[in-house]
């Protein structure tokens, strides 16, 4: 048993402090990404460890032009039962959205309270090497996602949208329950859109307290003028945050990084120990995120290990 320094231990009790100051009666939830630079064909063994781990969430990406978030999703849900599985995030460009709606639904019905379902601009280079870059991403997210909102909830839709069109539509078979709707995005107008127009907000990345405090009170800013019918509980607010263990996890994860257009700093990327991981999860959760995805390195030499690593070492720590 590894016994962590007082300095860790010492910064785990002042974000306990934090936790409680700011109200949150539950540490964050623990998830990890499956990342599709990791070939679909590992896909299961991952998916069992997960489960097997006690980890509350999986995670997988829609990234062009690599692994489809909704047949990865699919199976994840198929080959477990426990835990909850989410697509962060399907372009919404290249999807359209009665056809979204359609798999929403389905997966939902067949594995209901378990599927996360989340929508966001897509990368514009992208979009724009499949022909539909969109003059207003800001625009087609918020027809999208207010659109398919209205579907899950069992509406019969008709719009006339800049780039949202449908003439009563409505699914024969929508969700029951309906899942929690995922919007995502980085820019401040996004962020508060995600909290106008969806259920739950995807933050891109971790970084420093003040940055995320900033991005956190933008989706509150947002939920302030929101409008929609039947919402579904509590704003959730997903982030990710890049970590490793073991030696050399520090090199690895600065290296990491910039792989993803983000520069080692202060609160980018955690590498060390349960305890070390275990405290930068408490200190999002007392910055307002109610579940940290931890995405392993691309060069993570034992991707069971580290899953089973997370579940069965650091999400104890969450705990208390």
């Amino acid at each position: 048993m590894v016994v962590p320094e007082l300095s860790v231990v010492a910064g785990m009790m002042s974000v306990m402090t934090s936790i409680a100051e700011n109200t949150r009666t539950t540490p964050p939830r623990l998830g990890i990404a499956f990342v599709p630079v990791v070939p679909p064909e590992r896909f299961r063994s991952i998916v069992l460890a997960a489960e097997e781990s006690g980890l509350d969430e999986l995670w997988v990406w829609e990234d062009c032009f690599k692994e489809s978030g909704v047949a990865t999703a699919a199976a994840a849900l198929a080959w477990t039962e426990h835990i909850r599985v989410g697509i962060g995030l399907m372009p919404a460009p290249l999807r359209n959205v009665a056809l979204t709606a359609m798999e929403i639904a389905t997966l939902s019905r067949m594995f209901p309270g378990r599927l996360m379902p989340g929508v966001g601009h897509g990368v514009q280079d992208w979009m724009g090497q499949v022909g539909n870059r969109a003059v207003s991403p800001l625009t087609l997210l918020r027809e999208y996602s207010t659109a398919l909102r209205r579907l899950l909830h069992g509406e019969k839709v008709t719009v006339d949208g800049t780039y949202v069109k449908l003439t009563d539509v409505a699914l024969d078979w929508p969700p029951s329950p309906v899942p929690l709707l995922y919007v995502g995005g980085e820019g401040p107008k996004t962020l508060t859109l995600t909290g106008e127009v969806g259920d739950a907000t995807m933050l891109s990345w971790a970084g420093d307290d003040e940055s995320i405090r900033r991005r956190v009170q933008l989706v509150r800013d947002g939920l302030a003028a929101d409008a929609k019918p039947g919402a579904l509980g509590p704003h959730e607010i997903t982030i990710g945050q890049i970590a490793a263990t073991g030696p050399g996890s520090q090199a690895r994860v600065d290296a990491e990084l910039p792989i993803w257009g983000r520069t080692p700093g202060p609160g980018d990327g955690v590498a060390g120990d349960a305890a070390t991981i275990a405290a930068d999860v408490l200190r999002l959760g007392a910055l307002g995120c109610t579940t940290v995805i931890l995405q392993p390195t691309s060069d993570e030499p034992d991707l069971e290990g580290f899953i089973r690593f997370l579940g069965q070492e650091v999400r104890p720590l969450l705990a208390g």
